[in-house]
């Protein structure tokens, strides 16, 4: 027997593989658990839905973790991880999603790509942020729920300060109906990249998603546009829209079961989550108790504040901040550009002008972390730093609550294959509402030449160039600038003006 042959029945009696042999199983494994979509433009939903006939291996010890180290030695990997992330997460959430798998996957290895996009997936059915919840969910997997706490903290302070700040020093330095000539720019350059957003959705949409997208974007802009429809009606209609194109989406799900055609495109619940061992579940921490009290808990604080604010008359302005805030942070799915024309209709012109609103969304593109930082910029500006902290947790407390209510649920759901379609079909009413926003967007922020300029230059870095968020707010500073009246003084005329239109009255 040749020293070869020895090898061989060692290993098993399977021959050697030769190098084509290597590469065909690397790209038939590469190509199972994709469904519908066969072009490179379709990777991200490839990490998102997994089909898979084996139950994956429990991760490898060595490589994940030690889920049984001391709490206090993952309390220290949860700092060291996110201490700087909040300081250099620009770009949005799509941008925010590749940073945290770069680093929690490829470069920590803190789970398999399946666990993670579980906790995305999670994400995206629920009502906040996206990308600040699945910093909470990987943190809460890794040290429990301190660790989920500290991971949100680390992960909006920079922003929370800078946009605090900010909104301070504008309601107190500059006049909402005058901007100075520093400021012209920013609403135009902020606008653009909402453009870029909803662009950017709209490349996912199935052949489903498209009409349920323009369905709620067409509804979104007439509530906004019609005299005899009042722009509150948008807090019940919203939530509405999106429970309409979940049901759509399952009903399309149910008959693609039955007959075997369906209109969307849906694909099987990835496995994840550790499957043949509870480690991950251990580290989360949450009994299941726990979860419901926390469900119990959102639906009390939400009803409790429009009941006090409402139903009542309560006046207290703080009241009244945290009311608007976590009643916008409960109906908002899919977070960032979504929560725009809500927010726009609250605040506006209640808390400030439409000019004060655009600047602060400028000043908020440009910052790292979630847009749903806007939140204390738009309480600062109102009511000062009390109003900043009130508006901040008001937002943002729905989605973290809820995030952590719902992981220790989510094992139980996450091969339901009808969860599914109803996360497909709320994404894609979401997304519609983001195309709405660009329209209401536009007719505030771009009223002249200058603004158009800027909105091109600034629209062409972000999208054609894929310039930073930051650096493409500050491009529309420093062209707003130069255009401004106190400087080149081009492009001043405004549309209504050149029609021989008069504008109304703010």
């Amino acid at each position: 027997m040749t020293m070869e042959e020895e090898k061989r029945e060692e290993d098993g009696g399977a021959p050697p593989a030769d190098d084509d042999d290597v590469v065909d199983v690397e790209r038939n494994n590469n190509d199972v658990g994709t469904t519908g979509g066969d072009d490179d433009d379709d990777d991200d939903d490839d990490t998102e839905n997994f089909i898979d006939d084996e139950r994956p291996a429990a991760p490898d010890k060595d490589k994940y973790g030690d889920p049984d180290a001391p709490w206090i030695d993952r309390m220290k990997e949860v700092f060291q991880t996110y201490w700087y992330l909040g300081f250099v997460a620009f770009g949005g959430p799509q941008a925010h999603v590749a940073i945290l798998r770069d680093h929690l996957i490829v470069q920590r290895q803190w789970m398999d790509e399946d666990a993670f996009m579980e906790l995305f997936a999670i994400g995206q059915g629920l009502p906040g942020p996206t990308s600040t919840q699945l910093v909470v969910s990987t943190a809460l997997a890794r040290a429990g729920p301190l660790g989920g706490l500290m991971a949100f903290f680390l992960w909006n302070l920079p922003g929370l300060v800078v946009l605090t700040v900010c909104g301070v020093l504008i309601s107190t330095f500059v006049d909402p109906d005058n901007p100075p000539w520093y400021l012209i720019g920013l609403p135009a350059a902020a606008i653009s990249l909402v453009f870029k957003a909803f662009y950017g959705f709209t490349k996912k949409l199935d052949k489903l998603g498209v009409p349920l997208a323009l369905m709620s974007c067409t509804v979104a802009i007439l509530i906004n546009g019609d005299t005899k429809i009042s722009p509150l009606a948008s807090q019940f209609v919203y939530p509405c829209l999106l429970v309409l194109g979940a049901t759509i989406a399952v009903l399309d799900w149910r008959r693609g079961v039955r007959t075997g055609k369906s209109v969307g495109t849906y694909k099987s619940a990835s496995k994840g989550w550790d499957a043949e061992d509870d480690r991950t579940m251990r580290r989360i921490g949450i009994p299941l108790w726990v979860g419901g009290f926390l469900i119990f808990l959102w639906a009390f604080l939400l009803g409790l504040s429009v009941i006090l604010v409402d139903r009542v008359g309560v006046t207290n302005p703080y009241l009244e901040i945290f009311e608007v805030m976590f009643r916008v942070g409960s109906l908002i799915f899919g977070g960032g550009q979504v929560v725009l024309p809500l927010l726009q209709t609250e605040v506006v012109p209640v808390w400030m002008t439409k000019d004060t609103f655009l600047q602060g969304l400028g000043l908020a593109q440009s910052m790292p972390g979630p847009l749903f930082n806007f939140s204390s910029y738009l309480g600062a500006v109102y009511r000062g730093v009390g109003g900043a902290l009130v508006a901040y947790c008001g937002l943002f407390g729905p989605g973290v609550m809820l995030i952590f209510a719902v992981v220790p649920f989510w094992a139980r759901l996450r091969h339901v294959l009808w969860f599914r379609a109803v996360l497909n079909g709320l994404n894609a009413t979401a997304i519609g509402l983001v195309g709405a926003a660009c329209v209401l967007l536009w007719e505030a922020a771009v009223s002249t030449a200058a603004d158009a300029m800027i909105f091109c230059v600034a629209g062409t870095l972000a999208a054609y160039y894929g310039v930073g968020a930051p650096y493409v707010v500050a491009s529309g500073w420093v062209l707003g600038a130069i255009l401004s009246p106190e400087a080149a003084d081009l492009g001043q005329q405004t549309w209504c003006d050149k029609a021989g239109f008069v504008l109304p009255e703010q």
